[in-house]
C-alpha cells in the first residue's frame, strides 16, 4: 500500500523503519544474508524508539543543552558536564539498543557479531531526528573500531561496547588544533614516554566534539619523531588513568554552537594527560584514518538519513495543508519538488550504502565467499570521501527548502525543520570539508587506483541494466556518460597538481552523478525481473539521470514532460508502477 502521508500530523509517531522504503531496501541489499532477518528486526525496534522517544526528546535536549563546570566550589578542576534528564534517556535507549555493542560483541542468540552495516544503519536513524546524538555514536563506534584492529589495550574496548548504558564509555577523538585545523601533520601536542606503554601528552586540542567521552583517541608526537602525519603516534586518552584519579585535562570551554547541541563540543588543554599508545609508534595517522573513515560514513549516512526527515515533514504538511481549493501535494509545482526531494534522497542514500558495503567488506569480508577485500578497500578510498561530500551539501539543501514548505512556522523554533537545518550545517564540516574530501578523491586515484574499481562497477551495474525494454534509453543516456567520466579522470591522473586541485570537487560530483545513475538502474532492472515487476525505481533512475546526466534542450522546458505530476504517487508514496507505463513510444514513420 503507498504511504499515507495525510494520516500524520508531523513527521514523527511513527516507526521510522517502518515507514523508511528506502532504508529497508538498502540495508537487506548491502547486509550479509546471514545477518538480514536479525539486524532488521533490531532495526525495526530501534526505529519505533527513534521515531517516538527520542523524537521527542531530541526538541528537548535542543532548548536544555549540555552544561560545562570545569571547577567546583573549592576550585578543582572537575571537567564535569551536565546533561537534561531527555539526553541521558536517550543515550541509553540508543547504547542498550544494541547499536554499537552488537556489530563488535556477539549479541545474544548469535556466535558473531552482526555486521558494520547494521551499526551504520543505526546512525541513519538517528540522523532523522538529533545530529548531535548521532556524532558521539559515530565516534564511540570509530574507537572501538581502532581498538578491535590495532590494540591490545582490553579495558577501553570493553567500555566503549558494553550492552548496559551504566557500564558504558562513549568515544571521542582529539584531533583538531587551532594551528592546524584540516592539516592534521601540523599537530604540535607531544608524548613523552613514562614506561612501558604509557605516555605523558601536553597540547591543546581545538574542537573537541563529546568532550567528557570516556574513551579518547587522540594523535600526538614523541621526541625525535618526523615531521607531518609519518611522525604521529595514536594514543588512548580515558577520562581515568589507571590509578583511579582523574586524568590531567581541563576542558577549558564548551563551543557556542550553530546547531547540535546535544553534543558538548568544546576546547581542551592536556597538561601532562595519561596515554597508551596504539600499535607501532609511527602509524598513528593510519589508524586514526580508519576511525576517520567511519566517522565520514556516519556523517554521510546521518546526512541522508536528514534528508529523509526532511522529505517527511514536508510530505506530511503538503498532504494535510490546504490552499486555494487543494491539498498542496496536488498542486504541480509542489509534486515537482517533493519528487525532486524524493529522488535525491535515494540516490544520496543508494550510493551512501554501497560505500557502506565496500567498507564493511573490508573491514569484515575475509570469510565471507565471493568477497575481495582488497577491492573493497580501493572502493570504499573512493567512495567514501565522495559520498560525504555530496550527501552534506544535499542535507543542508533538503532541510532549508522543508522549512520553506512549512512557510512562516517552519522558521520558528516551535517546529522541527528550524533545528534540522541548523544540524545538517555542521555535515559538510565535520570529518573534512568538501574541499578536503575532494583532494583525497585525488589520492585515492594516485595511490590506489580506486578510480578503476569506481569504473568497473559502474559497467557492472549497467550491463545489469541491460536488456530492460523500459530501461533501454537511460542506460544509454550513462554510458554515454561514462565516456566523459573516463576523460575527466584520465585528465585529472595526468594534469598538473594546479588543474588536478582546481578541478577535485567537479570530479567527485561527477563521479557521484554517473555512480548514482547507474545503481539505480540496476536496482530498477532486479525489480522489473521479479515475480511481480515494479517499474518505480525505474520511474526514479529515469528522474535523477533527467536532471543530472542528460542533456536536455531548453532545460527540459520544452519537452512536455510531466513526470512529476504523473508520477508521484509512485516516487513519494512508494506506489508500485507497471512497467508498460514506461516502454518508450514507437517511432514515428
Amino acid at each position: 500500500m503507498p504511504l499515507d502521508y495525510g494520516a500524520l500530523d508531523r513527521g514523527r509517531g511513527v516507526n521510522y523503519w517502518e515507514y523508511d522504503p528506502v532504508l529497508r531496501r538498502e540495508v537487506r541489499r548491502t547486509l550479509p544474508e546471514a545477518d538480514r532477518e536479525w539486524a532488521e528486526a533490531r532495526l525495526s525496534s530501534f526505529g519505533e524508539t527513534v521515531g517516538t522517544t527520542i523524537a521527542e526528546n531530541a526538541d528537548v535536549v535542543d532548548e536544555h543543552p549540555p552544561e560545562l563546570d570545569t571547577y567546583d566550589r573549592e576550585g578543582e578542576v572537575v571537567n564535569r558536564v551536565t546533561y537534561h534528564p531527555a539526553h541521558l534517556e536517550n543515550e541509553r535507549l540508543t547504547y542498550e539498543a544494541g547499536g554499537v555493542a552488537d556489530a563488535f560483541r556477539a549479541p545474544p542468540g548469535r556466535d558473531e557479531p552482526v555486521s558494520l552495516t547494521h551499526n551504520l544503519a543505526a546512525g541513519y536513524l538517528l540522523g532523522m531526528v538529533d545530529i548531535g546524538l548521532a556524532c558521539p555514536f559515530a565516534m564511540t563506534a570509530g574507537a572501538a573500531l581502532v581498538l578491535e584492529a590495532f590494540s591490545e589495550h582490553d579495558e577501553p574496548f570493553r567500555a566503549l561496547t558494553a550492552r548496559d548504558y551504566d557500564d558504558l564509555a562513549t568515544g571521542a577523538m582529539f584531533l583538531t588544533e587551532i594551528q592546524g585545523g584540516s592539516d592534521v601533520g601540523a599537530t604540535e601536542t607531544t608524548a613523552e614516554h613514562v614506561e612501558d606503554d604509557v605516555y605523558r601528552l601536553e597540547g591543546e586540542k581545538w574542537f573537541t566534539s563529546n568532550i567528557d567521552a570516556g574513551v579518547v583517541l587522540a594523535l600526538a608526537r614523541r621526541p625525535d619523531a618526523p615531521e607531518g602525519t609519518a611522525g604521529l603516534s595514536l594514543f588512548v586518552v580515558p577520562s581515568t588513568k589507571r590509578d583511579g584519579e582523574p586524568n590531567d585535562y581541563y576542558f577549558r570551554r564548551l563551543k557556542d554552537k550553530l546547531g547540535t547541541k546535544s553534543v558538548p563540543t568544546g576546547e581542551v588543554e592536556l597538561r601532562g594527560a595519561e596515554g597508551y599508545l596504539v600499535g607501532e609508534p609511527e602509524r598513528g595517522f593510519k589508524y586514526m584514518a580508519e576511525m576517520l573513515n567511519m566517522e565520514r560514513l556516519h556523517n554521510a549516512v546521518g546526512s541522508v538519513g536528514s534528508m529523509r526527515r526532511a522529505l517527511l515533514e514536508s510530505t506530511v504538511k503538503a498532504a494535510d495543508r490546504e490552499a486555494f481549493g487543494s491539498t498542496l501535494d496536488e498542486k504541480p509545482l509542489m509534486r515537482r519538488d517533493l519528487v525532486d526531494m524524493a529522488v535525491d534522497h535515494e540516490a544520496a542514500t543508494a550510493f551512501t550504502f554501497d560505500a557502506v558495503r565496500a567498507f564493511d567488506r573490508y573491514h569484515r569480508g575475509e570469510d565471507r565467499p565471493g568477497v575481495d577485500p582488497d577491492e573493497a578497500y580501493r572502493l570504499l578510498r573512493m567512495l567514501v570521501p565522495i559520498a560525504k561530500h555530496r550527501t552534506g551539501r544535499m542535507a543542508v539543501d533538503a532541510t532549508s527548502y522543508a522549512i520553506e514548505i512549512q512557510g512562516g512556522n517552519g522558521y520558528t523554533e516551535e517546529w522541527v525543520t528550524e533545528r534540522l537545518l541548523r544540524d545538517a550545517q555542521v555535515l559538510p564540516v565535520w570529518e573534512g570539508t568538501s574541499n578536503v574530501l575532494s583532494l583525497d578523491v585525488l589520492r585515492a586515484m594516485a595511490k590506489e587506483g580506486s578510480h578503476v574499481a569506481v569504473l568497473e562497477r559502474i559497467r557492472a551495474y549497467l550491463d545489469e541494466a541491460d536488456g530492460h525494454a523500459p530501461l533501454a534509453s537511460d542506460v544509454a543516456a550513462v554510458r554515454d556518460e561514462i565516456e566523459g567520466l573516463e576523460d575527466a579522470l584520465s585528465t585529472l591522473g595526468s594534469a598538473d597538481q594546479e588543474y588536478a586541485e582546481l578541478n577535485a570537487k567537479a570530479l567527485a560530483d561527477y563521479v557521484f552523478d554517473v555512480y548514482a545513475g547507474a545503481l539505480l538502474l540496476a536496482q530498477a532492472a532486479r525489480d522489473l525481473a521479479a515475480d511481480d515487476p515494479d517499474a518505480r525505481k525505474a520511474v526514479v533512475a529515469r528522474r535523477w539521470i533527467d536532471r543530472h546526466l542528460r542533456d536536455r534542450p531548453a532545460r527540459g522546458i520544452t519537452s512536455d514532460d510531466r513526470l512529476p505530476v504523473e508520477q508521484y504517487d509512485a516516487v513519494v508514496r512508494f506506489a508500485p508502477v507497471d512497467p508498460e507505463a514506461l516502454a518508450d513510444p514507437p517511432a514515428a514513420d
